[in-house]
């Protein structure tokens, strides 16, 4: 079952959301709940643990009960700070989670199947690393990371300056998973406000 997977849940919830005004993206009410609920729910049972990458202060999401994790470097070097602190913790508080899946918190319709599909192409395909695509386009923050290349991920960003996460995912063994686009693109996110009115749309479609 996806549940016994040895995956910590990553629910990267860092980013300054400058297109949607600034503020917490995954705050924003979506049916009447909050978005980051949405997310958490989807990934919930596909993972071992769940935490949340975020910045300042953690207390506005204790709602969810989670473990909150800043990035640990300074000027928001973007999502790769987050996913090295979500790599450092799980090496330290879940041993018995040696991968790590990333997902952004504006993404409420992310499928149930995904770790399933992205640990099995790791298994598959002799892959270090595996990305969720959907309709030809890749998510590059939708991953699943091993937590050993914590410290070449840490001298990349810290030593070299790196920023981009497909430029880390090129530098590795990488297998990409084509999501299907049925009803709704399952990594649909909220960038701008018309994409929150979009979302309800197709919540509403969904039933």
């Amino acid at each position: 079952m996806t549940q016994s997977l040895p995956i910590l849940g990553l629910v990267l919830a860092g980013g300054q959301a400058r297109r949607m005004g600034g503020g917490d993206k995954g705050l924003l009410e979506l049916g009447g709940r909050p978005v980051l609920a949405r997310v958490i729910d989807r990934l919930r049972p596909q993972s071992r643990h769940l935490a949340l990458n975020a910045n300042g202060d953690p207390e506005r999401l204790s709602q969810f009960g989670l473990p909150v994790l800043p990035d640990d470097l300074a000027d928001f070097p973007g999502p790769l700070a987050g996913v090295l602190a979500g790599l450092d913790w799980a090496a330290t508080h879940a041993a018995d989670c040696p991968w790590t899946l990333s997902v952004p918190c504006d993404a409420p319709f992310i499928p149930l199947d995904l770790a399933r599909r992205l640990f099995g192409a790791c298994d598959g395909r002799r892959a270090e690393l595996a990305v969720a695509a959907s309709g030809g386009r890749l998510h590059p923050v939708v991953a699943l990371w091993p937590v050993r290349l914590r410290h070449s991920l840490r001298r990349a960003v810290t030593e070299e300056g790196l920023r981009k996460v497909e430029d880390w995912l090129a530098r590795h063994r990488l297998a990409t998973v084509e999501f299907p686009v049925d009803d709704v693109d399952p990594f649909f996110n909220l960038n701008r406000p018309e994409d929150l009115a979009e979302a309800e749309r197709l919540l509403e479609d969904r039933g």
